[in-house]
């Protein structure tokens, strides 16, 4: 039933009220449906590409040092290669505790590995990964770590060869160098 033959069959009564064929909840029905038109014509599929990441962040960076590592019981060196809006981590621990059975600690050095994606927020570097083994394939079990790495960075200094960035849950900063640069080829997922 379209508008204008709604319209047109409008009656009044005695008392002046109307008098409609249009049953209410046709009413509520056509209300409800203009509303959820400019929501439903809003809404596009997205790309099934992955994202572009931030230029500046673009590249293999390394972490070459420590600070006060010979005084630590453990520290960590950061290996970090961000390609597009992806992130691939390279851990290096260095423990003079053993947290873990005899056969993990192999005398207080190992390696740990996570993938992921990034994000940048103002001054702050967003990571959601997931522990992986040394090919980057999701890791279940094992020795040290396993399931999600999430952490947020407060970006300190950037620069075309420097990334400093301070941990936000334990406050220390890790002084990154760019080793190499990467040029974003987003690729479909």
């Amino acid at each position: 039933m379209s508008l204008n033959s709604m319209l047109t069959n409008i009656k009044f009564n005695q008392l002046g009220k109307i008098e409609s064929s249009i049953q209410f909840k046709h009413l509520y029905l056509l209300a409800f449906t203009l509303y959820l038109l400019p929501l439903l014509s809003a809404c596009t599929r997205l790309p099934n590409v992955q994202g572009k990441g931030e230029d500046f962040m673009q590249g293999v960076w390394n972490q070459d040092s420590v600070a006060y590592s010979n005084k630590l019981s453990n520290y960590t060196k950061h290996h970090f290669k961000f390609t597009c809006d992806s992130v691939y981590i390279d851990f290096e621990t260095h423990s003079k505790v053993n947290f873990y059975e005899d056969s993990c600690y192999n005398n207080g050095i190992w390696k740990e590995y996570a993938k992921g994606v990034y994000g940048v927020k103002g001054d702050t570097l967003i990571v959601g990964a997931t522990f992986t083994h040394a090919n980057y394939k999701q890791k279940i079990s094992g020795c040290y770590r396993i399931g999600r790495y999430e952490r947020n960075f407060l970006i300190k200094k950037k620069s075309a060869d420097t990334l400093v960035l301070e941990s936000m849950s334990d406050q220390r900063e890790i002084t990154l160098s760019l080793k190499e640069k990467v040029t974003c080829v987003q690729k479909e997922l």
